[in-house]
């Protein structure tokens, strides 16, 4: 099989392409021209620039498979309408321009997998969310829904288009954990806000392995949500990491310090909201998770970079 990736420099698109080409895919980067290497070998990597609307269509024809994964990252710096607008259409400009371009090819590919985040659901308490559930309110929500919506010319196309709603991946080398690990480490680790807020999760070996068995399983199309099967509350978070890490865990994050550096919307959004998403429809196809519980979840992947990858073995794709 010959996979498209976009976003394949990030935390989830390096393990993808790793565990792809272990398993014998052939995989070529989609990357903007100036992020390649002036010698980069032409047949593993197709360039694009979303900004200015453009792609090289014709090396798109051939592919079995395209995922993508690029996007502005969310939670790094504080939503003042310029950044937000920066979010949006490095979602929406970039999967637009793709999904068109593969619409129209002679020769499309079977599959688009496109990234999407469980941000779709917006804060809804204790309610069970599966892909049947309606999209929420507020700034992420909207982002989602429009970052699905431009995919759409794929699926008009004949196109199996999956919208991979993913939760908070976690992994030690990068994103919400590795930015946790240090006051946890130092005990100084807690809860953020009451705790009771739920908190839809998935380790990278099952974020990897969704995105593996949407490519395979025609039985997946549209709405995903790649979750663990068990989300937990933030409070339980806090403890199960803490006690992982053989750390106490009673204090409380401060907020107001993180409300004063990215602002009250980013915080209430990505620290607060309570979604208790499930994946009702990768359960349904077969797919059967590495790491289904936290506590299992967390000792694989501290133990992994504890053992700098010595000895370890990632669960099989799909």
């Amino acid at each position: 099989m010959q996979v498209l990736v976009s976003g394949s420099h990030g935390l989830i698109g390096s393990e993808l392409v790793r565990r792809l080409e272990t398993a014998g895919y052939r995989v070529v980067r989609l990357a903007r021209a100036s992020a390649t290497a002036p010698d980069a070998v032409s047949d593993d990597v197709v360039t694009w620039d979303p900004q200015a609307g453009s792609i090289d269509a014709a090396a798109l024809e051939g592919f079995d498979a395209v995922v993508h994964l690029a996007g502005e990252g969310i939670g790094e710096k504080r939503w003042t309408p310029e950044q937000k607008h920066r979010i949006l259409d490095s979602r929406t400009v970039g999967t637009s321009l793709l999904a068109g371009a593969l619409a129209g090819l002679a020769n499309p590919p079977r599959v688009l997998v496109s990234a999407s985040a469980v941000g779709f659901y917006g804060s809804r308490g204790d309610e069970v969310l599966d892909e049947d559930s309606k999209p929420g309110e507020g700034f992420l929500a909207e982002v989602c829904r429009a970052w699905e919506a431009a995919a759409a010319p794929a699926g008009e196309a004949g196109i199996r288009t999956v919208l991979l709603r993913s939760g908070v991946v976690l992994s030690a080398a990068g994103g919400a954990l590795h930015r946790m690990l240090l006051p946890f480490r130092l005990g100084l680790g807690g809860r953020q806000g009451t705790g009771e807020q739920w908190m839809a999760w998935i380790s990278l070996d099952d974020e990897v392995g969704a995105i593996s068995r949407a490519l395979t399983s025609d039985g997946l199309v549209g709405p995903v949500n790649a979750v663990a099967p068990n989300p937990v509350m933030n409070a339980e978070l806090a403890r199960t990491l803490a006690a992982v890490l053989r750390r106490p865990s009673f204090l409380t994050t401060p907020l107001l310090p993180l409300r004063l550096r990215y602002g009250a919307e980013l915080v209430d959004e990505m620290l607060l909201a309570s979604q208790r998403v499930v994946p009702a429809r990768l359960q349904a196809d077969g797919y059967e998770f590495a790491h289904p519980t936290l506590e299992g979840a967390l000792r694989e992947t501290l133990g992994r970079a504890a053992r700098s990858g010595a000895g370890t073995r990632p669960a099989p794709l799909g």
